[in-house]
């Protein structure tokens, strides 16, 4: 990671890298992991190290041993920002894993205003909405998403981008039935940058995060939106254009 690192003020890596995602609730018992583990206190000091925000995501256990599938949000001085559960699963993994709360917090970070949304919570376009509602200027989204749902990747990540004018960064495993195609996605639908969908790679492209209020100017979908749309009517102010 340190040769990423020295060019990366942003690193994210796919959902439960550090253990693989076909396991067995038993394998993944035996290999989850406290708030306060190995894994997170290595990221939190090689954030340090490389003055860089780690975004990974880890099979976790709480204190009375039930699991999620969650991701820890770590500054450029190792701080933890943050720990989000995965609330919305996915097939199986509703046999394994607890589902964390219906909240998408936003995360003040050095380069831009953050959330992080864990695969199949992609696919719903309310939490997104929502994020770019409470001023999100990025969406990270940690996944292992498979080929037979690669027209989905291709189609629902530009379109949270789109319909909320944000930037979207989509982080995938490639190999053992999962897509890859990791990208990056602008706040116009346009793909800035994607990775092999058979390679191990490393997508690194710089971001001018202040252009989504370009974008915003161009399509005014948040300044148009009415607050009575919002999903469950909760009213939220609409972040201005800058």
């Amino acid at each position: 990671m340190q040769q990423v690192s020295n060019d990366a003020d942003l690193i994210v890596f796919p959902e439960l890298w550090t253990t693989g995602y076909y396991l067995s609730k038993q394998a993944f018992e035996q290999l989850s992991e406290t708030q306060e583990g190995p894994t997170i206190n290595t990221l939190r000091e090689e954030a340090l190290k490389s003055n860089s925000i780690i975004i990974s995501s880890f099979a976790e256990k709480d204190s009375e041993g039930r699991l999620y599938i969650s991701a820890t949000i770590i500054d450029q001085k190792g701080e933890l920002l943050g720990i989000v559960r995965k609330s919305l699963l996915w097939g199986r993994e509703n046999e394994i894993f607890e589902m964390g709360e219906i909240k998408y917090p936003i995360f003040q970070t050095l380069h831009a205003k953050i959330g992080v949304l864990i695969c199949y919570e992609m696919e719903f376009p309310e939490p997104s909405r929502l994020m770019a509602l409470e001023g999100a200027e990025l969406i990270v989204c940690p996944s292992v998403w498979s080929v037979a749902a690669s027209r989905r990747w291709d189609i629902q990540l530009p379109a949270r981008a789109l319909d909320n004018t944000i930037f979207i960064l989509g982080v995938n495993t490639v190999g053992n039935n999962s897509c890859g195609k990791s990208k990056l996605v602008g706040p116009m639908g346009d793909i800035l940058s994607e990775a092999s969908d058979s390679r191990e790679e490393v997508l690194l492209r710089a971001v001018d995060i202040k252009s989504l209020y370009w974008a915003r100017d161009e399509n005014r979908y948040l300044h148009d939106y009415r607050t009575k749309l919002t999903p469950g009517g909760k009213k939220i102010p609409i972040p201005l254009i800058e």
